[in-house]
């Protein structure tokens, strides 16, 4: 099990691309696994047989702890599948302390001891009544939003695998009858209302998942950073406006707050700096704005890389890239663990104002509520309506006082108030 993010401590196996007894060349995608942030596929980095799958799908094993064993010739792969098994029974018999009769039996555990198979699997679950489909995750994630048939495509990956660029051009191709020729309707769009909450079985004690269980121990290790809380209100006409005339050439609200934010920091670097020591602070050299966003069994943070020197069309268009990468669970690290400064943004939902926890190894994080129509006193002393929005920012008080982010959040309204510059 490698380890595929810094933080990572165990990996859940998604799905084996290859079946026991099954050829594999250097290079080539064996497994795709689970890490606390996204869904990756794992290479071989030499030639040889899978012998042993010791890990089945669903399985989660610790990072360094062996998933499979590899064979270099045939004749090895009785030999493999003999220690695999030797193995699953000493893990069997450890797993199984003896306990006095009179004590009573034992909880039952949140989760049992992956199953470690020895037995080729019948079909591949990427197959298709036994006909072998294998394709990426993210490829597969395509093919279902264009309504592709994996089944009619012939891949250009390895062996035969289907990747993302094949999808994409039997869509453009129009190789099949379903696919849509243009795009679904609000599939970027951002969700009028929060997801639904899956149905549950009260009572149940449910483990963390990979990333749950990341998201955990950052919430606990930010709980030793000083932070303090600086609140301000912003009116938003002249930015809704802006919104509405460029929001058909692809623009998004949360490029657009990304954007002034960037342009904001830009000027108060110490805002963008960050403690990882607590005894020095780095000014950071990019101005990279992660965006919390909420996907399926836990929360990850795409980050707009120098978003203070990229143009507002196509930070919009890396945006909804990383959002659909996001929620394919398709991130790569870089695209992830490099921010500097991060947004959450509760608006859509009508949240008015909220406190956002400050994520390890950052500066600050600011949390934004819902632009709403309010009351207020013209400069005319007459009284007025004007769209106004609140943000708060948790800072790390270590190196962030007072002052800085009151400036930091003075001239990030002025840039709001009177956007001009966000579109060039």
């Amino acid at each position: 099990m490698p380890a595929l993010s810094s933080t990572m401590t165990e990996g859940k196996i998604v799905s084996w691309v290859k079946n026991e007894g099954e050829k594999l060349s250097k290079g080539e995608s064996v497994v795709v696994v689970e890490s606390d942030k996204a869904d990756m596929d794992v290479e071989t980095f030499y030639d040889g047989y899978l012998a042993a799958i010791m890990v089945d799908e669903g399985g989660v094993a610790a990072v360094g702890s062996a998933i499979a064993l590899l064979a270099e010739t045939e004749e090895e792969i009785s030999e493999a599948k003999s220690k695999a098994e030797a193995a699953a029974g000493s893990a069997s018999r450890l797993s199984q302390p003896a306990v006095p009769s009179s004590a009573p039996p034992p909880p039952a555990p949140i989760k049992s001891a992956p199953p470690i198979p020895v037995a080729v699997a019948s079909a591949h679950p990427a197959s298709d009544g036994g006909a072998r489909i294998v394709a990426s995750p993210y490829a597969k994630k395509l093919a279902k939003e264009l309504k592709v048939e994996l089944a009619s495509i012939v891949g250009s990956g390895p062996m035969g695998r289907i990747v993302a660029k094949d999808v994409e051009a039997a869509a453009v191709s129009g190789a099949v009858a379903s696919v849509a020729v243009s795009p679904q309707p609000g599939r970027h769009s951002p969700p009028a209302k929060p997801p639904s909450s899956p149905s549950v079985e009260l009572g149940t004690v449910v483990p963390f998942s990979a990333m749950q269980g990341a998201v955990s121990r950052n919430m606990v290790n930010s709980l030793s950073v000083p932070t303090f809380r600086v609140g301000y209100t912003i009116t938003t006409d002249a930015l809704d406006v802006l919104y509405k005339k460029i929001k058909s050439k692809g623009v998004t609200m949360t490029a657009l707050l990304a954007k002034a934010t960037a342009m904001a920091l830009a000027k108060h670097p110490v805002v963008n700096s960050s403690c990882r020591d607590g005894q020095s602070f780095t000014y950071n050299s990019s101005i990279n704005i992660a965006v919390a966003v909420a996907i399926d069994g836990g929360l990850i943070t795409p980050v707009l890389q120098e978003a203070d020197k990229v143009d507002i069309y196509s930070l919009s268009r890396k945006w909804k890239e990383l959002v659909d990468k996001a929620r394919a669970k398709q991130l790569q690290p870089q695209e992830y663990n490099t921010g500097t400064f991060t947004l959450s943004n509760l608006g859509m939902f009508g949240v008015d104002r909220f406190d956002a926890i400050l994520p390890p190894g950052t500066g600050a994080i600011m949390a934004v509520g819902a632009s709403q129509p309010s009351v207020v006193a013209t400069k005319d002393g007459r009284i007025g309506v004007k769209s106004q929005m609140q943000v708060n920012v948790t800072a790390d008080h270590r190196i962030i006082y007072g002052a800085d982010l009151a400036a930091f959040l003075q001239t990030l309204a002025q840039i709001i108030e009177d956007p001009k510059d966000l579109t060039f």
